[in-house]
């Protein structure tokens, strides 16, 4: 098949999220016969016209001048030039700054969309925003041929409130084999005597809620807080300021650390609730952390009955304060990286959307 990827800034990943999908799918796709193209960022910091036999489609991203803006230019530029290829297939990731052109895309493509989270409940946006968000999202389910949910809660929240049925296909993760360590001295650390959340700074990721849960507790080992500091970032770090145990180590974007910080703490906890199958998530569990997460459809759809689940900063305290939980490490994390191997690899993953979109297509 002839397919292409938009939605991304590029490969070879850069970001994360749908960067990393996009490369590592794109590289299976190529390295099994199909002809595959990935749209990037004009000024992406890779310039080659090919990437492990994926054709690279170069186009003009002012993002970097105009901000959020130039990513509607960016898709529009992506989608005009789909206009002019044949692409059996137009693999769509996300929609919230391409579905508003979703009219241009040529009739003569398969439009498939994987629709993401639900963006329009992150609260860092204002209301016009948001209502635009949800906008985008009609758009996106109405103008799609086929749509890919990558959780259970999507799929079910698409069929309930735009009767439309999407594919469940979830993301993937490597599980990490390969613990040093020495990289907790960098750090002034030693093992399982710290716990630690990676999250963007937002407030749907309950960090305020994690935080004031460990603030609260009698614990007296580290809380690492890894990730990039912004407005609501800096207002976390200010509120625990006196908090010697809390440390906002700010982003870390070396992969081998964040795996082996992961892999010794104690406990790691994920807040996030808005979306499908978030991808650090995923990387916890890969990495055999002992994970605390916030109760909700998305978490517990993968998690199940493997981890301990939160609502409030007083559940938090608890297990903190109790620190029985530990004792749970060792089988939890063997369940887990069952589920990695036979449900989340990338392996597994790649497989379902060739087959899916071949399906598509017949």
């Amino acid at each position: 098949m002839r397919i292409a990827i938009l939605g991304t800034r590029g490969v070879p990943n850069n970001h994360g999220g749908f960067e990393q999908f996009a490369e590592y799918f794109s590289k299976y796709l190529a390295e099994n016969g199909h002809d595959v193209y990935v749209f990037n960022s004009h000024n992406h910091p890779y310039q080659e016209k090919t990437w492990n036999g994926v054709k690279i489609l170069h186009e003009y991203d002012p993002e970097y001048k105009i901000g959020t803006a130039g990513q509607f230019i960016y898709d529009l530029n992506c989608i005009l030039t789909c206009r002019k290829e044949n692409f059996d297939i137009i693999l769509q990731l996300g929609y919230t700054s391409s579905s508003i052109w979703s009219f241009m895309f040529p009739k003569t493509s398969v439009i498939v969309t994987n629709m993401d989270g639900l963006e329009w409940k992150r609260s860092k946006y204002s209301k016009k925003t948001r209502f635009f968000l949800k906008r985008a999202e009609l758009w996106g389910a109405k103008y799609s041929d086929f749509l890919i949910s990558d959780s259970i809660g999507i799929q079910n929240y698409l069929q309930k409130t735009y009767n439309k049925t999407s594919e469940f296909i979830a993301y993937g993760a490597k599980v990490f084999n390969n613990p040093n360590e020495a990289i907790l001295l960098e750090y002034n650390l030693t093992k399982h005597n710290y716990s630690m959340l990676i999250a963007r700074m937002e407030p749907e990721n309950n960090i305020e809620t994690i935080l004031d849960g460990f603030h609260n507790s009698k614990s007296a080992t580290p809380f690492l807080v890894i990730g990039k500091i912004n407005k609501f970032g800096s207002y976390l770090k200010e509120k625990y300021k006196t908090d010697s145990r809390i440390k906002f180590l700010g982003a870390i974007y070396n992969q081998n650390h964040l795996d082996n910080l992961r892999y010794y703490s104690r406990y790691y906890c994920h807040g996030h609730s808005v979306g499908g199958t978030n991808p650090s998530l995923l990387e916890a569990m890969a990495s055999k952390s002992l994970i605390i997460a916030h109760d909700n459809i998305f978490n517990k759809s993968i998690l199940n009955k493997e981890c301990k689940y939160f609502h409030k900063a007083g559940d938090l305290q608890v297990i903190f304060d109790d620190d029985s939980y530990f004792v749970r490490k060792e089988d939890f994390c063997y369940l887990n990286i069952e589920k990695i191997n036979t449900k989340y690899s990338w392996d597994i993953i790649n497989k379902q959307y060739e087959s899916y979109l071949l399906k598509t297509i017949k």
